[in-house]
C-alpha cells in the first residue's frame, strides 16, 4: 500500500470556450492560456487562445485572444499539439489538422506566443535541413514538450507521425536556434505520453504503444551524460500509479517533500472507436518524491471527474506551486469546461 498525502482541488471556473480535449495548458505566472484542441472528434475547433488570470478576483472569467491573420501570423487550427513555457513565452510544436487531420509539417519551426504583446510569431531553426537528415524532428501529433529554464531549451519526445510511433528526444536551444537529436528514450515507442523537466532531469512516463497503455516504468533522462535510466515500480493502482496514456505529469515543489512529480488522470483502458470514443477515464492523482523515490497517493475531499486528452501545468498560488487542470475528455465521451486547481 502506498502512502498518502493530503491536498485540496478547487473548481474554479466553467465556461464553454474551455470546453475541449487535445488542447493544450501553458502558465505565466498565474495566467492561464488554453489553445486548440476539438469539440467534435477529428475537428480542431479554433485556434484563437483563450486565458484565465488565477487569484485576486473571486468570479473569474475567460478571454481571448482572437486569431487575426491579417496583422500577424498564427498557428493552424490544430488538436494533439504540445507547448510549453520559457519566461513570458510559450512555444508550440506541429500537431494534427487541416482536412485530413494530418500531422503538420513546419519544418522543425515553433510557433512562438509572446504573452505581454499577445501576439504570435514562427521561430524557424538557424540551419535549414530535412527530418530525414536528423535536421529537426518530424511532424506529428500526441508529442510532449518540457522545457530548462536556465539554459534555454526547449526538449520534445515521441508522438505519432504519419503512421506509427516515435520515441525520439530532441533539444531546441534557443540561444542558437537550433534542433539537436538526443538519445532516444526506452522502448516501446508512444503516442500520449508525459514527460517534465525537474532537479536538472526529464522524467517520462506512460503512453499508449499501439496495442495497449503503458506503465510501471519511470524513465529518467541525465541531460549532462545524454543516457536514460529506468526505474520500475508496481502499476497496480494501490502501490503505484496504473498504466494510462494522455494523462498529465508536472514538476512541483511539495511543502515537506521538496521537489516531486505528480501524474494526474488519463485513459486506462481505450475505446473500441478509436479516437471517435471515450476508453476507461481515471480520476486518481500521485506523488512522486525525487528524492525519496516512494509514490504517495493524493488525498482529497472534493475532486475533478476522471478524465483523459486534457493537459495540466505548475501556476503559483500565493506563492507556492499548484497545478492547473482544464477540460479533457470524459468517460462519457464528452468534451469537459471546467477549470480546477490542486494546492498541497
Amino acid at each position: 500500500m502506498a502512502k498518502t498525502i493530503s491536498a485540496a482541488w478547487n473548481r474554479l471556473i466553467s465556461s464553454p470556450e474551455l470546453q475541449r480535449s487535445s488542447h493544450t495548458v501553458s502558465a505565466v505566472g498565474n495566467t492561464v492560456y488554453v489553445f486548440g484542441g476539438e469539440l467534435q472528434p477529428r475537428e480542431p475547433r479554433d485556434n484563437d487562445v483563450h486565458k484565465v488570470t488565477l487569484g485576486g478576483n473571486p468570479s473569474l472569467s475567460v478571454s481571448t485572444i482572437p486569431n487575426n491573420t491579417e496583422t500577424s501570423p498564427s498557428p493552424s487550427p490544430r488538436v494533439g499539439t504540445a507547448t510549453t513555457t520559457l519566461h513570458d513565452k510559450i512555444y508550440l510544436f506541429s500537431g494534427r489538422g487541416g482536412p485530413s487531420m494530418a500531422a503538420i509539417e513546419e519544418s522543425g519551426a515553433l510557433w512562438t506566443l509572446d504573452t505581454t504583446a499577445s501576439s504570435w510569431s514562427l521561430l524557424q531553426p538557424s540551419s535549414p535541413s530535412s527530418p530525414s537528415e536528423e535536421g529537426y524532428p518530424s511532424a506529428r501529433s500526441y508529442h510532449t514538450l518540457t522545457s530548462d529554464p536556465t539554459a534555454s531549451t526547449i526538449y520534445l519526445h515521441a508522438g505519432c507521425p504519419a503512421s506509427g510511433r516515435l520515441g525520439d528526444l530532441w533539444s531546441f536551444s534557443l540561444a542558437d536556434k537550433s534542433w539537436k537529436k538526443l538519445r532516444d528514450a526506452p522502448g516501446p515507442s508512444r503516442g500520449g505520453t508525459s514527460i517534465a523537466y525537474t532537479s536538472c532531469k526529464i522524467y517520462r512516463m506512460n503512453g499508449f504503444d499501439g496495442k495497449e497503455e503503458i506503465g510501471g516504468s519511470l524513465d529518467v533522462y541525465d541531460i549532462a551524460s545524454d543516457t536514460w535510466e529506468t526505474r520500475e515500480f508496481v502499476a497496480d493502482g494501490t502501490r503505484g500509479p496504473g498504466a494510462r496514456s494522455v494523462a498529465g505529469l508536472v514538476g512541483v515543489e511539495v511543502p515537506g517533500k521538496g521537489s516531486c512529480l505528480v501524474t494526474l488522470f488519463g485513459e486506462s483502458d481505450p475505446s473500441a472507436e478509436g479516437h471517435l470514443g471515450a476508453g476507461k477515464m481515471l480520476e486518481d492523482v500521485w506523488v512522486y518524491g525525487i528524492e525519496d523515490g516512494e509514490w504517495a497517493k493524493v488525498e482529497a475531499k472534493e475532486k475533478p471527474r476522471g478524465r483523459g486528452w486534457f493537459d495540466a501545468e505548475v501556476v503559483k498560488v500565493d506563492g507556492r506551486d499548484a497545478v492547473v487542470v482544464v477540460g479533457g475528455l470524459g468517460e462519457g465521451n464528452e468534451r469537459l469546461d471546467d477549470l480546477w486547481v490542486l494546492t498541497f
